[in-house]
């Protein structure tokens, strides 16, 4: 069980140990890291580092424990002016979730990784992706009422949506060494944004 130490020696420790982590997963990916390689990098025994993680699924868990949050509120707060400019809205969402993505692209590489292997891992990534589609279906519902875009069911619609956003950050940013030319950030933020547009908002006028 992993224990969360209560003492400032101890929490610089596990400091230390995660930010070591982080470079072992970046550098070895999910499956090749070994708990040994992150004793070496902190400089610890690997007795000490078991004294803070049990084993490489609890220690890559806490690397990822704040992504969740910081995604959801990084690509929130625009639910106002989504009825005034629709599309600067998306703009300002888009950009906070892509920029975060960016700034932690070897992880987001790595955890895509351990999703593919590990339960533990594709139930949180799902849930993420799940807690974006019902906050926009929610406040999308709130200016048209419709349940669904052109014969297809909203959440559908905002899932898709969500998962082309998802994937071309992983394409763009997560395996950007195998890409011919770097994306910019601000050709990401504008395609990804103009897809969301066409697809939900282009045309439409907000119910009364």
């Amino acid at each position: 069980m992993t224990v969360t130490p209560t003492t400032k020696k101890g929490l610089q420790t596990r400091h230390k140990v995660l930010d070591a982590a982080r470079r072992v997963f970046a550098r070895d990916g999910y499956v090749e890291a070994r708990m040994l390689d992150v004793a070496v990098e902190a400089g610890l025994s690997t007795g000490g580092l078991y004294r803070y993680f049990d084993n490489k699924t609890d220690l890559f868990a806490a690397v990822i424990a704040d992504l969740h949050e910081e995604f959801y509120e990084r690509s929130g707060h625009t639910r106002n002016l989504l009825r005034e400019d629709p599309y600067a809205a998306l703009a300002e969402a888009n950009r906070g979730y892509i920029e975060h993505y960016h700034r932690h692209r070897e992880v987001m590489r790595v955890f895509i990784e351990a999703a593919s292997i590990e339960e533990q891992f594709r139930v949180i990534l799902r849930s993420m992706r799940d807690r974006h589609v019902k906050r926009f279906a929610t406040a999308y519902r709130t200016l048209y009422g419709d349940a669904d875009v052109n014969g297809v069911r909203l959440e559908v619609v905002t899932e898709a949506m969500a998962c082309l956003t998802e994937q071309c950050c992983y394409v763009w940013f997560a395996q950007e060494k195998d890409n011919r030319q770097p994306t910019s950030m601000d050709e990401a933020v504008t395609v990804t944004t103009q897809a969301w547009y066409a697809m939900l908002f282009a045309g439409r006028t907000p119910a009364a």
